[in-house]
Protein backbone atom coordinates (compact mmCIF):
# COMPACT_ATOMS: atom_id res chain seq x y z
CA UNK A 1 0.00 0.00 0.00
CA UNK A 2 1.35 3.36 -0.71
CA UNK A 3 2.16 5.10 2.13
CA UNK A 4 0.52 8.54 2.73
CA UNK A 5 2.76 10.71 1.68
CA UNK A 6 2.72 13.06 -1.84
CA UNK A 7 4.27 11.81 -5.14
CA UNK A 8 5.29 15.21 -6.96
CA UNK A 9 4.02 18.27 -9.05
CA UNK A 10 5.39 20.11 -12.39
CA UNK A 11 5.35 23.84 -11.92
CA UNK A 12 5.35 26.65 -14.55
CA UNK A 13 6.91 28.38 -12.46
CA UNK A 14 9.90 26.27 -12.16
CA UNK A 15 10.95 26.43 -16.05
CA UNK A 16 10.22 30.59 -16.03
CA UNK A 17 12.56 31.18 -13.46
CA UNK A 18 15.48 29.84 -16.27
CA UNK A 19 16.04 31.93 -19.33
CA UNK A 20 13.87 30.85 -22.22
CA UNK A 21 14.90 27.72 -24.17
CA UNK A 22 13.47 25.68 -26.63
CA UNK A 23 12.41 22.03 -25.77
CA UNK A 24 15.04 19.53 -27.05
CA UNK A 25 13.90 15.84 -26.69
CA UNK A 26 16.98 14.47 -23.71
CA UNK A 27 19.15 12.09 -25.00
CA UNK A 28 18.91 8.24 -24.34
CA UNK A 29 21.30 8.67 -22.03
CA UNK A 30 20.08 11.65 -20.12
CA UNK A 31 16.32 10.21 -20.18
CA UNK A 32 17.96 6.82 -18.58
CA UNK A 33 19.91 9.21 -16.10
CA UNK A 34 16.49 11.13 -14.70
CA UNK A 35 14.59 6.98 -14.64
CA UNK A 36 17.22 6.06 -12.71
CA UNK A 37 16.97 9.24 -10.29
CA UNK A 38 13.04 8.59 -10.08
CA UNK A 39 13.50 4.84 -9.73
CA UNK A 40 15.23 5.65 -6.51
CA UNK A 41 13.23 7.73 -5.17
CA UNK A 42 9.85 5.29 -5.70
CA UNK A 43 12.24 2.37 -4.00
CA UNK A 44 13.21 4.72 -1.17
CA UNK A 45 9.25 5.25 -0.21
CA UNK A 46 8.74 1.69 0.72
CA UNK A 47 11.88 1.13 2.58
CA UNK A 48 11.31 4.30 4.04
CA UNK A 49 14.81 5.99 2.90
CA UNK A 50 15.01 9.62 3.90
CA UNK A 51 18.56 9.64 2.67
CA UNK A 52 18.23 8.94 -0.76
CA UNK A 53 15.47 11.42 -0.98
CA UNK A 54 17.69 13.90 0.88
CA UNK A 55 20.29 13.58 -1.74
CA UNK A 56 18.08 13.43 -5.07
CA UNK A 57 15.77 16.05 -4.34
CA UNK A 58 16.22 19.50 -3.91
CA UNK A 59 15.59 21.61 -0.40
CA UNK A 60 13.14 23.64 -2.00
CA UNK A 61 11.58 21.26 -3.86
CA UNK A 62 7.53 21.30 -4.46
CA UNK A 63 5.33 18.35 -4.20
CA UNK A 64 1.97 17.68 -5.46
CA UNK A 65 0.60 13.79 -4.80
CA UNK A 66 -2.84 12.13 -6.24
CA UNK A 67 -4.86 13.61 -3.44
CA UNK A 68 -3.90 17.40 -4.67
CA UNK A 69 -1.76 17.65 -1.08
CA UNK A 70 0.84 20.35 -1.30
CA UNK A 71 4.22 19.75 0.19
CA UNK A 72 7.75 20.89 0.40
CA UNK A 73 10.58 18.44 0.38
CA UNK A 74 11.11 18.91 4.19
CA UNK A 75 7.74 17.59 4.93
CA UNK A 76 7.58 14.73 2.23
CA UNK A 77 11.27 13.32 3.89
CA UNK A 78 9.85 13.32 7.70
CA UNK A 79 7.16 11.54 6.15
CA UNK A 80 8.88 8.54 4.77
CA UNK A 81 8.21 5.13 6.72
CA UNK A 82 8.84 1.83 5.93
CA UNK A 83 6.16 -0.80 4.89
CA UNK A 84 4.38 -1.67 8.11
CA UNK A 85 3.95 -5.64 8.51
CA UNK A 86 1.85 -7.45 5.86
CA UNK A 87 1.64 -4.48 3.82
CA UNK A 88 4.25 -4.24 0.73
CA UNK A 89 4.52 -2.35 -2.51
CA UNK A 90 6.75 -1.42 -5.35
CA UNK A 91 7.00 0.97 -8.27
CA UNK A 92 8.00 0.80 -11.64
CA UNK A 93 8.51 3.51 -14.23
CA UNK A 94 7.44 2.51 -17.48
CA UNK A 95 6.69 4.64 -20.98
CA UNK A 96 9.52 7.64 -19.43
CA UNK A 97 9.61 10.48 -22.04
CA UNK A 98 11.72 14.15 -21.29
CA UNK A 99 12.61 17.27 -22.80
CA UNK A 100 14.78 19.35 -21.84
CA UNK A 101 14.55 23.28 -21.41
CA UNK A 102 18.36 24.42 -20.90
CA UNK A 103 19.08 23.57 -17.10
CA UNK A 104 15.84 21.66 -16.34
CA UNK A 105 14.58 18.89 -17.21
CA UNK A 106 11.01 17.39 -17.58
CA UNK A 107 10.56 13.68 -17.40
CA UNK A 108 6.84 12.48 -18.07
CA UNK A 109 6.43 8.78 -17.20
CA UNK A 110 3.87 5.68 -15.49
CA UNK A 111 4.39 4.58 -12.66
CA UNK A 112 3.44 0.63 -12.47
CA UNK A 113 2.62 0.12 -8.77
CA UNK A 114 2.06 -3.31 -7.02
CA UNK A 115 0.93 -3.76 -3.75
CA UNK A 116 0.33 -6.30 -1.32
CA UNK A 117 -2.49 -5.73 1.75
CA UNK A 118 -2.04 -8.94 3.81
CA UNK A 119 -2.32 -11.34 0.67
CA UNK A 120 -4.56 -9.31 -1.12
CA UNK A 121 -2.65 -8.48 -4.65
CA UNK A 122 -3.75 -4.38 -6.30
CA UNK A 123 -2.23 -2.89 -9.37
CA UNK A 124 -2.98 1.15 -9.30
CA UNK A 125 -0.94 2.99 -12.28
CA UNK A 126 0.23 6.91 -11.77
CA UNK A 127 0.85 9.08 -15.05
CA UNK A 128 3.86 11.29 -13.13
CA UNK A 129 5.57 14.70 -14.38
CA UNK A 130 8.87 15.03 -12.45
CA UNK A 131 11.21 18.38 -12.68
CA UNK A 132 14.63 18.26 -12.34
CA UNK A 133 17.51 21.11 -12.52
CA UNK A 134 21.17 21.14 -12.74
CA UNK A 135 22.97 22.41 -9.29
CA UNK A 136 26.26 22.01 -8.65
CA UNK A 137 26.82 19.64 -11.49
CA UNK A 138 23.65 17.21 -10.62
CA UNK A 139 20.41 16.63 -11.27
CA UNK A 140 17.93 17.62 -8.27
CA UNK A 141 14.16 17.10 -8.31
CA UNK A 142 12.75 20.36 -8.22
CA UNK A 143 8.83 19.91 -8.63
CA UNK A 144 7.00 16.22 -8.98
CA UNK A 145 3.09 15.81 -9.59
CA UNK A 146 1.42 12.42 -10.18
CA UNK A 147 -2.19 11.73 -11.17
CA UNK A 148 -3.92 8.12 -10.55
CA UNK A 149 -4.84 6.85 -14.20
CA UNK A 150 -8.14 5.24 -14.09
CA UNK A 151 -8.15 1.31 -14.81
CA UNK A 152 -10.63 -0.74 -15.63
CA UNK A 153 -11.68 -2.33 -11.79
CA UNK A 154 -12.91 -5.66 -10.78
CA UNK A 155 -16.67 -6.46 -12.34
CA UNK A 156 -19.15 -6.81 -9.04
CA UNK A 157 -21.68 -9.34 -9.39
CA UNK A 158 -25.04 -7.94 -8.24
CA UNK A 159 -27.43 -10.42 -7.52
CA UNK A 160 -31.34 -9.90 -8.56
CA UNK A 161 -30.86 -6.52 -10.92
CA UNK A 162 -33.33 -5.49 -13.29
CA UNK A 163 -30.94 -3.89 -16.17
CA UNK A 164 -34.51 -2.55 -18.17
CA UNK A 165 -35.33 -0.81 -15.11
CA UNK A 166 -32.59 2.00 -15.82
CA UNK A 167 -33.80 2.25 -19.55
CA UNK A 168 -35.35 5.72 -20.18
CA UNK A 169 -34.12 9.14 -20.87
CA UNK A 170 -32.38 11.18 -18.64
CA UNK A 171 -32.53 14.67 -18.85
CA UNK A 172 -30.72 18.28 -17.27
CA UNK A 173 -30.68 21.16 -19.67
CA UNK A 174 -33.09 21.80 -22.96
CA UNK A 175 -31.69 19.60 -25.74
CA UNK A 176 -29.24 17.62 -23.44
CA UNK A 177 -30.33 14.32 -22.53
CA UNK A 178 -28.83 10.92 -21.82
CA UNK A 179 -30.65 8.22 -22.92
CA UNK A 180 -30.10 5.04 -21.14
CA UNK A 181 -31.18 1.52 -23.17
CA UNK A 182 -30.09 -2.24 -22.85
CA UNK A 183 -27.75 -3.69 -25.57
CA UNK A 184 -27.01 -7.04 -26.00
CA UNK A 185 -27.64 -7.84 -22.09
CA UNK A 186 -25.70 -4.75 -20.79
CA UNK A 187 -27.17 -0.95 -19.77
CA UNK A 188 -25.69 1.50 -21.41
CA UNK A 189 -26.11 5.22 -22.58
CA UNK A 190 -25.74 7.86 -25.14
CA UNK A 191 -25.75 11.69 -24.79
CA UNK A 192 -26.72 12.32 -28.38
CA UNK A 193 -27.60 11.01 -31.45
CA UNK A 194 -25.38 9.06 -33.07
CA UNK A 195 -22.60 8.82 -30.72
CA UNK A 196 -21.78 5.75 -29.52
CA UNK A 197 -23.13 4.04 -26.60
CA UNK A 198 -21.15 3.98 -23.10
CA UNK A 199 -21.55 1.01 -20.85
CA UNK A 200 -22.05 1.15 -17.23
CA UNK A 201 -21.27 -1.38 -14.21
CA UNK A 202 -23.29 -2.51 -11.83
CA UNK A 203 -21.57 -1.45 -8.23
CA UNK A 204 -24.32 -2.03 -6.10
CA UNK A 205 -28.47 -1.66 -6.73
CA UNK A 206 -29.18 1.33 -8.33
CA UNK A 207 -25.11 2.26 -8.71
CA UNK A 208 -22.84 2.10 -11.65
CA UNK A 209 -19.33 3.09 -12.89
CA UNK A 210 -19.34 4.25 -16.11
CA UNK A 211 -17.01 1.73 -18.74
CA UNK A 212 -15.03 4.59 -20.17
CA UNK A 213 -12.13 7.11 -19.29
CA UNK A 214 -13.14 8.95 -16.42
CA UNK A 215 -15.16 5.83 -13.97
CA UNK A 216 -17.70 8.35 -12.92
CA UNK A 217 -20.06 7.25 -10.66
CA UNK A 218 -24.11 6.81 -11.68
CA UNK A 219 -26.54 7.19 -9.01
CA UNK A 220 -30.20 6.69 -9.46
CA UNK A 221 -32.76 7.90 -7.48
CA UNK A 222 -35.71 6.74 -6.16
CA UNK A 223 -39.14 8.57 -5.46
CA UNK A 224 -41.25 7.76 -2.28
CA UNK A 225 -43.21 4.81 -4.69
CA UNK A 226 -39.82 3.38 -5.07
CA UNK A 227 -39.83 4.66 -8.82
CA UNK A 228 -36.43 5.31 -10.75
CA UNK A 229 -37.04 10.02 -10.55
CA UNK A 230 -33.58 10.80 -11.64
CA UNK A 231 -29.83 9.74 -11.85
CA UNK A 232 -26.85 11.55 -10.48
CA UNK A 233 -23.00 11.33 -12.46
CA UNK A 234 -20.82 12.02 -9.67
CA UNK A 235 -17.91 13.48 -11.65
CA UNK A 236 -15.01 14.98 -9.65
CA UNK A 237 -16.75 15.52 -6.71
CA UNK A 238 -19.68 17.22 -7.84
CA UNK A 239 -22.95 15.81 -8.69
CA UNK A 240 -24.97 16.16 -12.37
CA UNK A 241 -28.60 15.79 -11.88
CA UNK A 242 -30.91 14.87 -14.46
CA UNK A 243 -34.38 14.05 -14.29
CA UNK A 244 -36.04 11.07 -15.68
CA UNK A 245 -38.80 12.16 -18.29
Amino acid sequence: MRPNIPVLLVIAASLCAIRPAHAEQASPQLRDDLVSLTQQLMDAVGEGKPDVWKRIVAEDALVVDEFGRRQVAKEVIAGLRPFPPGLSGSIEIRDPRANVYGETAVLVCEEYERESVFGQQFIVRYIATNTFARRGGAWKLVAMEDVTLPTPPPKLAVAGLDLAEYAGTYRYAPGRAWRFALHDGVLSYTTRPGRPPVAVDPIARDVFMQDNDERNLLIFRRDASDHIVEVLERRKFNDLRMTRE
